[in-house]
């Protein structure tokens, strides 16, 4: 594409692959709470993804905002809450190839702030809008 005098030249194509956080935390479907968030490897995880019974069982998604809302607003025990029971499944994944625009248009579409990223049905990352936005509308304003 080239740009007319005047205009701005094209935004580079960001892809999610480009801005996808590859360190995901993946639980069972039967932990509890407690052991879930002890085994959680990463400091700013804000998601557990939570794996498949087998190969025809859809992905889960488990957010801090849902431990909190479900767990602690509501003072259960999390030793004693299931993943599963707190999960939302099937989760709204993304592909590695899509443009952020547009996954961006999604994640407002359906109200998300972050969504696995699969490839050929396998789980290969997680991307939040917060990924999108600072690694990707900001590093073309910072080059």
């Amino acid at each position: 594409m080239t740009s007319h005098p005047g205009q701005p030249a094209p935004r580079p194509l960001v892809r999610v692959s480009d801005v996808m956080k590859t360190q995901i935390d993946l639980v069972d479907r039967s932990t509890s709470v407690a052991e879930a968030l002890r085994t959680m490897k990463h400091i700013d995880t804000k998601a557990l993804i939570v794996d498949k019974r087998d190969d025809d069982d859809e992905y889960g998604i488990v957010l801090i905002s849902d431990i909190a809302r479900e767990v602690l607003g509501k003072d259960r025990a999390p030793e004693r809450v299931n993943v599963y029971e707190i999960m939302s499944k099937p989760v709204i994944s993304v592909h590695p190839d899509m443009d952020i625009r547009y996954a961006a248009r999604l994640f407002d579409k359906f109200g998300l702030s972050r969504a696995p990223v699969t490839k050929r049905g396998k789980i290969v990352g997680i991307v939040s809008y917060t990924d999108m936005v600072l690694k990707g509308l900001c590093r073309d304003l910072l080059d």
